[in-house]
């Protein structure tokens, strides 16, 4: 029993990932290639792909809409875990990074279960919501970049169907979320989205302390 989370030391997270992670072999090597890029701290941690994954296949998701797409580590872990007819709408504004993201898809036989926008993202959800795509999705996942989260937030809620999961990458940012001396702009945007969501009637929400932190949230 603890009345609060355990902190983990590097031999404690070396530990539960020894006992408990189950990469696929594909993700982990699209997470070694990942290493290499000078972006690379963009990338999701394997255990949050792997929470990720198991959420989606408990409430058996059929759709879900990821809002950041980076290398394709966390769309990968997502469509895996999708059944055969399911599928991602993913967004992004890079041909560069994400020409790596569908050569893993290709690979690993999940690229027909995704579709890659490479526009602003705000400016494919309005698309979504024009083609009349709300409250169609099951889940979203949102990890883009962070002074547009508020907006994220709010067309995802809209596109995602009653009792559907938004997941919120990020939100500790370090741990800066929580020290009033980081003032920057993303870390801000950050910090007055945690205190909209903790008093927003329209989810029920809790934030998991996983990779950078992640609050789920679920549409009433």
């Amino acid at each position: 029993m603890s009345r609060s989370t355990l902190a983990l030391t590097d031999e404690l997270r070396k530990y539960i990932l020894d006992v408990s992670l189950r990469e696929h072999p594909l993700l982990a090597a699209l997470r070694q290639e990942t290493a290499q890029h000078p972006d690379a701290k963009m990338q999701i941690s394997p255990d949050q792909g792997q929470f990720m994954a198991i959420l989606l296949r408990l409430m058996q998701a059929q759709s879900v809409l990821e809002i950041g797409t980076f290398t394709g580590y966390s769309a990968l872990a997502m469509a895996l875990a999708l059944p055969p007819n399911g599928h991602i709408v993913a967004c992004d504004i890079s041909e560069e990074y994400t020409d790596t993201a569908r050569k893993y898809w290709a690979e690993a036989g999940v690229g027909d279960r995704i579709t890659l926008h490479i526009a602003p993202a705000s400016e494919t959800l309005n698309d979504l919501l024009a083609s009349g795509k709300a409250d169609t999705f099951d889940a979203a996942f949102i990890d883009a970049d962070k002074e547009s989260y508020d907006v994220y937030f709010e067309k995802s809620l809209a596109l995602v169907r009653p009792g559907g999961l938004i997941m919120i990458d990020n939100v500790l940012r370090g741990g800066d979320s929580a020290n009033p001396a980081t003032e920057s702009a993303s870390t801000q945007s950050i910090r007055a989205l945690n205190k909209k969501l903790h008093q927003d009637p329209r989810v029920h929400l809790t934030l998991v302390p996983i990779g950078d932190g992640v609050t789920l949230l679920q549409k009433i």
